[in-house]
């Protein structure tokens, strides 16, 4: 059983922990983006009921399904959006330097059909972003969503928001698509070219190696592995090579899993890289420069076990803190780390390393 901090978020009586929280889930149901979105495409939304695809066959098993249940709102509203609640509940309670924003509806998780439309959809999400939440507190940040499905709009849409002082990352949401295929350069290639991270979280409609099995405790149980191929798809397929100052941040996937993955993907590298003779890094070396990792949902662990997992990793960047307000297993600043970690580390851990990938946020004071 995981030993937990105390209440109080110092790392010193004399000074704040300061703390970017990497993950956080606003929301909007459709007919609040029909004021963002091209009247041309309001009927698929007003006239021929389209609802998002989700292919989730399970109801989650907790008090509030998907999310905490102190975060639903009277009035039916979905948690997350509602402003005010967030703040009293995240931004207060936490006294959080600053949150980013990562949304709820993307079309990258979606299946491809209607790609014009669901491209629509992404620049209405980012405008409704910008107007409705970024204005509202300096410690909010935001990230540009983007249909993959249609790279070439996905590209024009980051680099049409990707300059906007409060959008810090592109984010694709993970289906089914490994994203080292080339048809997705153009999305990475923006992405660059914007000094943007690409976040990468997964959804409902990321399958298990499986697919979708009979229970939800086993999908959710599995999850890191849609997070483990999408990162061989993009070191393998050399995306990383071509973009070298692309930085790539795994969101809502946890971290327990990343020393395997470096180990047996350099053993695989050090047999197999004739066929891969464009990559010219061990992948280890590639994590390690250019990938992230956000740090829950965290297992419970002793304070040994958390130190041996950042030692195998060989650095002390990797890990994000985010939190996934407001959804069930949300993790407070409070407990997610186990008692006693350093103080240098958790005050990499809690913002540092984020302030490093996330260029775009000011600078912590103090």
């Amino acid at each position: 059983m995981t030993e937990v901090a105390t209440r109080t978020p110092v790392i010193g009586a004399e000074k704040k922990l300061h703390i970017i929280d990497t993950d956080v889930h606003e929301r909007a149901d459709l007919p609040a983006l029909l004021p963002y979105l091209d009247p041309m495409w309001h009927k698929y939304i007003t006239d021929f009921g389209w609802v998002p695809d989700r292919v989730l066959p399970y109801a989650q098993y907790a008090a509030g399904g998907l999310d905490r249940a102190d975060s639903k709102l009277p009035d039916g509203r979905p948690a997350g959006s509602d402003y005010p609640l967030l703040r009293q509940q995240l931004l207060d309670e936490y006294d959080m330097d600053y949150a980013i924003l990562t949304g709820w509806l993307d079309a990258s998780a979606l299946n491809g059909g209607w790609p014009e439309f669901k491209t629509a959809l992404m620049t209405a999400y980012n405008d409704w972003q910008l107007g409705e939440w970024l204005t509202k507190d300096d410690r909010l940040m935001g990230s540009v969503h983007v249909n993959c499905h249609d790279p070439i709009g996905a590209a024009r849409e980051i680099d049409r928001v990707g300059g906007d002082p409060r959008m810090v990352q592109a984010i694709l949401y993970i289906g089914d698509k490994a994203w080292g295929d080339p048809f997705y350069l153009p999305i990475f290639e923006a992405a660059v070219r914007n000094n943007l991270p690409v976040g990468m979280h997964h959804s409902e409609n990321s399958p298990t190696a499986l697919g979708f099995h009979r229970y939800y405790v086993e999908w959710h149980t599995l999850v890191p592995q849609v997070f483990m191929s999408e990162l061989v798809s993009l070191m393998f397929n050399g995306v990383f090579d071509r973009f070298p100052e692309l930085k790539v941040v795994m969101i809502e996937g946890g971290f327990t899993w990343v020393p395997h993955l470096m180990s047996r993907a350099d053993q695989q590298y050090k047999q197999l890289h004739s066929e891969v003779p464009w990559v010219k890094r061990k992948p280890s070396q590639i994590i390690r420069d250019q990938v992230r990792f956000c740090t829950q949902p965290t297992e419970e662990m002793t304070l040994e076990r958390f130190l041996q997992i950042v030692d195998w990793m060989e650095s002390d960047e990797l890990l994000l803190f985010s939190t996934d307000y407001p959804h069930w297993d949300f993790d407070s600043p409070y407990e997610a780390l186990p008692l006693g970690v350093p103080v240098e580390l958790k005050r990499k851990i809690f913002a540092e390393n984020a302030a490093k990938i996330y260029t775009k946020i000011p600078a912590l004071v103090g």
